[in-house]
């Protein structure tokens, strides 16, 4: 599945290059696979990519173009895909050329030998977007992986292998300006990651500016839970506390070390600490109620059902030699 922005160029080679594994293949472990269809979600760019993903139809029964009405951003177009799928597997990659078709093979060898339902992708060379971006882009994965609780997001990337069952499912129920693989973590339990080397992005630029990418990492940092709120009950109360210390500390130095301090300044800056910190802790319990209505707003569910795992493709592996594996492709710009 490949959600599809800027891809009037680099489309036809992407598909000339995935275009093998439409006939049974097998990956270096000898598992069997066929990616069975390609997709292509048009996510309404700036340039002729329709009009390539006609072409490439027309030429190719194996892709499937997925129309959407408008530009709704990448991780939409993304979920629009996963729900078009049909096979055992989902890929995402991008339209741009920098994920290469060859390394399926691997991240599904990976998957079926750490009996995983999602593998991300992990890029053994730098990307080829700039030091300052893949610096900010690092920093802003270690920022949430810590802040949030997601021990994985420092692995997200739009290069991944998923269950069907599981995408099609997320994919479902996933709310509006959700973070796609913040909606993975919620139901998956086994994620990997698998070596890969990225590419060049080819001959046009990147659909993404610093303004852009910000709001990206906002909306992955509001999704991924309600941490962040319970640091201002937690902020509330440490302002508590100090106040309640200064207050001591305060009186013990006025009754025997200074009594020269100024009247009024001690009670103003206890009364600020405590009032602030009472304000704070109030602020944070309305903030939990707020996360409350914010997840089921965003469709995080109480839970997900799948079908039994032993007759899916991680049981059916581990069961027998020489699985076979149907794969569905999706792709996109980085994020």
């Amino acid at each position: 599945m490949i959600p599809v922005y800027q891809g009037e160029t680099t489309l036809p080679s992407v598909i000339d290059e995935l275009l093998p594994y439409t006939e049974p293949s097998r990956t270096a472990r000898g598992t069997e696979f066929q990616v069975s269809e390609i997709l292509l979600v048009h996510d309404n760019g700036p340039d002729a990519s329709d009009d390539t993903m006609r072409a490439l139809a027309e030429a190719h029964p194996v892709v499937r173009p997925v129309w959407l009405s408008r530009n709704f951003g990448q991780h939409a177009a993304t979920l629009a895909g996963m729900a078009s799928t049909g096979g055992d597997w989902i890929v995402t990659m991008d339209e741009d050329g920098q994920h290469d078709p060859k390394f399926i093979a691997d991240m599904l060898d990976t998957a079926l030998t750490q009996q995983a339902s999602l593998v991300y992708s992990m890029a053994r060379n730098p990307p080829p977007h700039g030091f300052v971006r893949n610096l900010a882009s690092v920093g802003a994965k270690r920022v949430l992986s810590s802040a949030s609780g997601l021990k994985n997001a420092k692995d997200f990337q739009s290069f991944r292998l998923m269950l069907g069952s599981i995408g099609r499912s997320v994919a479902a129920y996933a709310g509006p300006n959700i973070y796609l693989d913040v909606a993975l973590g919620w139901v998956t339990k086994d994620v990997a990651t698998c070596p890969i080397d990225l590419r060049e992005e080819g001959d046009r630029p990147s659909g993404y500016n610093y303004k852009s990418l910000f709001g990206h990492f906002w909306r992955m940092f509001l999704t991924s839970g309600t941490r962040g709120l319970r640091a201002v009950s937690l902020l509330g109360v440490v302002a508590a506390i100090a106040g309640l210390v200064l207050t001591v500390v305060l009186v013990v130095a006025k009754l025997f070390f200074e009594p020269s301090l100024p009247s009024g300044w001690p009670s103003l800056m206890v009364a600020l600490l405590i009032i602030g910190g009472a304000i704070l802790i109030s602020l944070g319990m309305i903030a939990e109620y707020i996360g409350v209505n914010v997840n089921m707003a965003m469709g995080k569910p109480l839970y997900l059902i799948v079908p039994d795992p032993a007759a899916g493709p991680l049981g059916r592996a581990r069961a027998q030699s020489g699985p076979q594996a149907g794969v569905d492709q999706p792709a996109r710009r980085d994020g």
